[in-house]
């Protein structure tokens, strides 16, 4: 079989995966949980920072998300974000932020759900182990980043210092740009590759899941602009739903999001497949 068809015989069996575990009803489940849930994670993202003093860090974090959101979309939000994050409230303790921390970690079980059904897992694990697990990746979540928000602010400052100082790095700006695009895009990686390897049932190895996530990025970065692009041009929701047009773009966005990831999944677990059953008739054929 040549390679073109062993690259078909993966979709095909990727899209049959996909509709035959639900993947549209779920995907639509996991973004529904993934704007419930951006709320209180930003509001336990806050809570820490200003525990650690930290509120102008988490004020360029909460920018930073949203510039990573095609702008017709991250506009209505950020403003109802703003106003919620402008409310005083106590430190990273209190009873309101341990709250939010678990309405932010059902995200998390959403996309696991969905993880499962894609991988074609059945979940064994109990209840609390698994949202110790969620809460574990919204903790982790909050610290990369601010961290990343650190580097946002520090490395323009070190580099400008530099460039100060050594005026040939002025001639290197556009390779610099790169680079910060590039690492986000690695971090960006490194989430999915995590999500993949421990968030749903069974084992995987880091190359098995490699592949889905590469054409999850891809067709994120295609589908952000392509969405950004319909809204700006054709859509209108707010002729449909009044007031709550931006929350329902950003809802059929983030379902879009969803629909990609999970489809990345399913592409892993055909591969998969795919390849244990090519082995298997290997093996037969090598059985005296």
């Amino acid at each position: 079989m040549t390679s073109p068809k062993k690259v078909w015989a993966i979709v095909v069996r990727a899209y049959n995966l996909f509709d035959g575990t639900d993947g549209w009803a779920i995907a639509s489940h996991v973004a529904l949980s993934a704007i419930l849930a951006l709320f209180p994670f930003l509001i336990f993202l806050t809570a820490v920072a200003a525990y650690f003093d930290l509120s102008e860090l988490a004020d360029t974090v909460v920018t930073l998300i949203f510039q990573s959101v095609p702008e017709p979309i991250a506009a209505p939000i950020a403003s109802e974000v703003e106003s919620v994050l402008l409310i005083p409230r106590g430190d990273a303790l209190t009873f309101g932020v341990a709250l939010a921390i678990w309405f932010a970690s059902s995200g998390v079980e959403a996309l696991r759900v969905g993880l499962n059904r894609a991988y074609g897992c059945v979940e064994n694990r109990s209840f609390v182990i698994l949202r110790l697990e969620s809460i574990v990746f919204v903790i982790l979540g909050t610290l990369v980043l601010l961290t990343l928000g650190f580097l946002v602010v520090l490395v323009p400052v070190v580099w400008d210092f530099a460039a100060d100082r050594v005026p040939i790095l002025h001639e290197f700006e556009r390779t610099f740009t790169l680079l910060r695009f590039g690492v986000t895009l690695v971090v960006l990686a490194a989430a999915l590759v995590l999500g993949h390897l421990w968030l749903p049932a069974g084992k995987r190895r880091i190359v098995e899941v490699l592949p889905g996530i590469t054409v999850t990025i891809a067709a994120w970065l295609i589908g952000g602009i392509g969405f950004a692009a319909y809204l700006t041009s054709f859509a209108s929701y707010r002729s449909t739903y009044a007031g709550l047009g931006g929350v329902m773009a950003a809802l059929v966005f983030l379902y879009l999001i969803a629909l990609i990831m999970l489809f990345g999944a399913s592409l892993n677990a055909a591969a998969i497949s795919l390849r244990a059953e090519r082995h298997a008739v290997s093996t037969a054929d090598e059985a005296p």
